[in-house]
């Protein structure tokens, strides 16, 4: 068992390996860190990854140390601006994505006031020396630390070499006229552009939650939805109805993907005044769902949600959306039969810039 920045403990696997998750004082040491926040784990971060890892992805480097992600929890803008930022990946998930990237461990330095309050040589000195061992540490060139901001990444490349750290720093990747960061996947994810989301990760988009029993009211109308009970850190696409694929108890079973229509909003015809929900409508049918977690992939955002002038009307639009649905989505038995994936991370300045986020139900 590790534990988490607040100090609960957490365990060691979920559903299968998985790489433990750390407070500082319970990582495995020396260390080789990949320091930042990674939100999102997309593809401009391999080079991040990367060069912690050696090439044969060992559990520990040529020099003993262990290949480690370090990032803040919670984040710093939530514990100096009193501002709510959403995860693209929550910590459990990116011990899934971590993992086939040769990370062996992530550690979550818990991010307070006195923290941030050190300089940036009292935070190399305390934390990526006297906690972590560090001998070698890669950011993205954007990287800022210390009190009010004040080290960047040269800054960190001096004191490593007074201290006898190797520190790599790597560019920013581009696409086209801008760069990629979880700040571009949130507006495509906000605009409901989940293609896009999903070519800027290099992997799918997903979201997982409980099944909880709601009132029964589409199974009345003869379209019954699974409702789900999602984190509310996790960030949410745009409000809506959307082509889905859908996996049961994804990491126990491993079984295929589920073809769905999915409703994501309140309820604008049947109860005005209820608050935004996450709707699932398998569309070959469901089992009793009730209790078991789901893992939802939006495939395609199909419309926003209306207000109709009465049911008949919304069921005969449900029926349109599934069979709209189906279309986008195809055959889909056997595809990616995993709800795992892979994916990148970034450094705590890459968010900086984020549009408002998306509250979740």
């Amino acid at each position: 068992m590790g534990r988490s920045a607040k100090g609960e403990p957490v365990a060691r696997a979920l559903d299968g390996p998985l790489i433990p998750l750390h407070s500082p004082d319970d990582a495995r040491r020396p260390t080789a860190v990949a320091l930042g926040s990674f939100d999102g784990l997309h593809q401009g971060h391999r080079r991040v990854i990367a060069a912690v890892v050696g090439p044969l992805h060992d559990a520990v480097g040529h020099d003993g140390a262990v290949p480690t992600v370090v990032s803040f929890w919670p984040h710093p803008r939530e514990v100096l601006h009193g501002e709510t930022r959403l995860r693209l990946d929550l910590p459990e998930e990116k011990l899934h994505l971590l993992e086939p990237l040769g990370i062996r461990q992530l550690v979550l330095v818990p991010f307070d006031r006195d923290l941030a309050a050190l300089s940036p040589e009292a935070f190399v000195e305390q934390v990526l020396l006297g906690q972590l061992q560090a001998r070698r540490v890669a950011v993205g060139d954007n990287f800022r630390f210390g009190a009010g901001r004040s080290g960047d990444a040269r800054t960190l490349q001096r004191l490593g070499e007074r201290h006898g750290i190797a520190v790599t720093v790597l560019p920013m990747l581009w696409d086209g006229p801008e760069r990629v960061s979880s700040s571009r996947i949130r507006r495509a994810l906000a605009d409901g552009a989940v293609e896009e989301a999903r070519r800027l990760l290099e992997r799918p988009y997903r979201f997982s939650g409980l099944v909880v029993r709601g009132r029964g009211l589409g199974r009345q109308l003869g379209w019954p939805t699974a409702n789900l009970q999602v984190d509310g850190r996790k960030f949410l696409p745009r409000e809506g109805v959307y082509a889905a694929r859908v996996w049961i108890d994804a990491a126990a079973e491993g079984g295929g993907p589920l073809p769905a229509v999915m409703n994501l909003g309140p309820q604008p015809t049947v109860d005005p005044a209820a608050p935004s929900a996450v709707e699932v409508h398998l569309l070959d049918g469901r089992p009793e769902l009730v209790g078991r977690r789901l893992t939802v992939e939006p495939q395609a955002w199909l419309r926003a949600q209306q207000r109709f002038a009465d049911l008949d009307a919304l069921v005969n639009q449900i029926g349109r959306d599934a069979e709209q649905a189906r279309q986008c989505l195809g055959p889909v038995a056997g595809a990616e039969a995993s709800a795992g994936g892979v994916g990148m991370g970034e450094t705590p300045a890459d968010e900086q810039t984020d549009a408002a986020d998306q509250q979740n139900p």
